[in-house]
């Protein structure tokens, strides 16, 4: 006789995923700690991770069947837990940079009108750029080196040393045109 459980649930069912919103009643928390043991995270990243899971099994609910439903979850989930994690690590928010350096990393001093006007044009000019190298760009001016910038963005600092080299050449380059 079988009973009523969530494994029970699936068996009877084991052809389709039938109705998602049962099933995600039966298999919701049970993928929570299936990922949260799996990814070392915090609790938002995980439910977040979950729910883009979620989303795929229903765009893919011809494909998966209602017995490997709760694999299929977990291996989508976990990927995009670590996908988000490693996109984490490679942003660098300004609170972030303030924490690290202290309000000394910001100027104190006042610019003359034609300074600001100058600087401004340098800004302007960093939009020619690649995102990569403008954010590595950035970094250096902040004053990082290039091991810190390497360890920051999840590259080796043979790339970072590149990537500044071909960003200041276009600098260079824009600003003479």
């Amino acid at each position: 006789m079988e009973r009523n459980t969530p494994r029970a649930a699936l068996r009877s069912q084991s052809g389709d995923l039938g109705d998602i919103g049962e099933l995600y009643a039966l298999l919701s928390a049970r993928l929570e700690r299936i990922v949260g043991m799996d990814v070392r995270a915090p609790r938002p990243l995980i439910e977040d991770a979950c729910q883009f899971a979620w989303v795929r099994l229903w765009h893919h609910r011809d494909r998966v069947r209602r017995d490997s439903a709760l694999s299929w979850l977990a291996t989508t989930a976990i990927r995009e837990a670590f996908k988000l994690l490693r996109g984490q690590a490679r942003c660098l928010s300004l609170e972030e940079t303030i924490e690290r350096a202290g309000e000394g990393a910001f100027a104190t001093h006042a610019c003359a009108l034609e300074e600001v006007f100058e600087h401004r044009i340098r800004l302007d000019l960093l939009g020619s750029l690649s995102e990569r190298q403008q954010r590595m760009v950035w970094l250096h001016g902040l004053g990082f080196s290039y091991e810190e910038i390497a360890a920051t963005t999840g590259c080796t600092t043979r790339t970072v040393e590149r990537q500044l080299l071909r960003g200041k050449r276009t600098l260079r380059a824009t600003a003479v045109e």
